[in-house]
């Protein structure tokens, strides 16, 4: 048997907190938002949002980012917690 895989994919909506989250697009976005986070063969993740029920997608400023040795759940919690807080969220280092 082997172990599961982690997906290579996940999505979740999030409130995004004050300041909204930054795009490289169109800037800050605000709002009820949905965040991907999406593993590359090459170990880097990109990050994606929209306004949740949307078809446009945005870049998430700093992305795409290395995938921690934790994996990429592991990111895409930090990333869901980054644009929780606002603050012009970013993808994080």
């Amino acid at each position: 048997m082997h172990a599961p895989t982690e997906p290579a994919r996940l999505r979740d909506q999030v409130l995004v907190g004050p300041g909204g989250a930054m795009t490289d697009q169109v800037g800050v976005i605000t709002g009820d938002l949905t965040v991907t986070t999406t593993a590359r063969p090459d170990n880097l993740a990109d990050i994606t949002i929209e306004y949740t029920g949307a078809e446009e997608t945005y870049t998430l400023t700093g992305s795409p980012v290395p995938i921690p040795a934790a994996g990429l759940q592991a990111l895409h919690k930090e990333v869901l917690a980054a644009v929780r807080a606002g603050r012009a969220a970013q993808a994080p280092r």
